[in-house]
């Protein structure tokens, strides 16, 4: 594999920095990638992230700066909040999160004080550790209730999640989640949440690719503020941004900065705005319902194959795989696909009787694959990898022997950031 300039210069400086991203990018080549909240990057996204914009400190917002020299990087952002409006359809924007979590955090202190109550879904049932969590700032400094999924049918009952509501009184409610794999009502969540006259913020993190591809509902006009990720299935740099509606925006703002963060990274902010204009492109739309199709194609050939599918299915680009019909737990299921080249993340279900650093199942999501351009036919493909990965989990010889395979297959493949370099 030829070395880009960029990179045969890092080698001459720093070789061995150079051989850990050298030895990134063949993994990123051979393996199967399934975390659900992973992508591959553009290489004009990349370009942009490591740019001389990376130099310029910018404390404040485009035209109201702390520094001198921001023209150009004014440009950049203004064009950013341009096309995420367009491209979500929302009233105000801010880029400048520099993660979901921080975006979060904005959040709650545009809309709560300390001590407010607030409703979100259960960590163990596919919510965020900004959603209430012990060990979370969000839990720390605010007073918070939990709703989960119907033990049944472990997907959400709304009628139960207004009930905890009426109950609880919140005066904010999370929607939006990290491991749920169903369509989420929104709609609903605004009824909710206008039934107790609380603020409504969803967290698209996971979903936002999905959105604005049309593969899932929006939430925009429904709820007060939406955050998401930039780097998941919007395919950007690592990072966040907000949607706000108009009457929340000055609040949002300055709970960003001068509240909570200093200079926002430029080099970043650069970078999605290239992710909100490819994600404007009629084959995002493609890409995006592909990644359903894939997911869903992924889900039955596992469920054909002895595990059992949390929920039974899937509407978005993630599944919840429950992997004890097999004789597993999570975590030895996670080291077994590993071990074979398949990266996914062991992950609780719901009423999982295993801690959360063992589990009983894992999450795999289709989002990185569909960048490399594999289809639902090749999902069969991917499925047998992984049931012969679980299976021979307690046979090194067999793993080693599926990681070749894997490498072959995978390798064939399209790289994003890579091949378009």
């Amino acid at each position: 594999m030829a070395l880009s300039p960029a990179m045969s210069n890092l080698s001459k400086i720093d070789p061995d920095i150079a051989r850990v991203v050298e030895n990134e990018e063949r993994r990123l080549r051979e393996n199967i990638v399934l975390i659900a909240s992973e992508n591959y990057a553009s290489a004009a996204v990349l370009a942009a992230t490591g740019s001389v914009l990376t130099n310029k400190y910018a404390e404040g917002y485009p035209g109201r700066r702390y520094y001198a020299g921001t023209e150009n990087v004014d440009v950049a952002e203004s064009i950013a909040i341009d096309r995420a409006k367009e491209l979500f359809g929302a009233e105000h924007v801010n880029v400048q999160p520099h993660s979901g979590s921080q975006a979060n955090m904005a959040a709650y202190f545009a809309a709560l004080k300390p001590g407010d109550r607030v409703l979100g879904m259960s960590l163990d049932h596919g919510g965020h550790l900004t959603h209430g969590s012990p060990v979370n700032f969000s839990g720390k400094l605010f007073e918070f209730g939990h709703y989960g999924v119907d033990s049944e049918s472990e997907q959400l009952d709304y009628d139960a999640v207004a009930r905890v509501a009426g109950e609880f009184k919140p005066k904010l409610i999370v929607c939006g989640y990290t491991a749920y794999p169903r369509t989420i009502d929104f709609a609903r969540f605004r009824q909710i949440a206008d039934e107790v006259g609380a603020f409504l913020l969803a967290d698209i993190a996971h979903i936002a690719g999905l959105v604005v591809g049309g593969a899932h509902p929006s939430p925009v006009e429904h709820s007060d503020i939406v955050t998401t990720t930039t780097h998941k299935t919007l395919r950007g740099p690592r990072g966040a941004m907000a949607l706000t509606k108009s009457d929340l925006a000055r609040k949002y703002d300055s709970a960003v900065f001068p509240n909570m963060q200093g200079g926002p990274m430029m080099h970043s902010v650069a970078a999605k705005a290239i992710a909100f204009k490819e994600a404007a492109q009629p084959e995002f739309k493609d890409y995006a319902q592909s990644i359903v199709q894939n997911a869903q194609a992924l889900s039955a050939s596992l469920a054909a194959g002895g595990l059992r599918i949390v929920s039974g299915g899937t509407d978005n680009h993630l599944m919840l795989v429950d992997v004890r019909p097999l004789g597993l737990t999570g975590k030895e299921a996670e080291a077994a696909l590993h071990a074979a080249g398949i990266v996914a993340n062991k992950n609780t279900i719901p009423n999982d009787p295993e801690s959360p650093f063992v589990t009983s199942g894992v999450r795999i999501g289709t989002p990185a694959v569909t960048s490399r351009k594999m289809s639902a036919s090749d999902m069969e493909t991917v499925a047998g990898f992984i049931l012969d990965s679980i299976k021979a989990a307690d046979n090194e010889s067999a793993l080693a022997s599926i990681k070749d395979s894997v490498s072959k297959f995978a390798s064939q493949f399209y790289v994003p950031g890579l091949d378009d370099a």
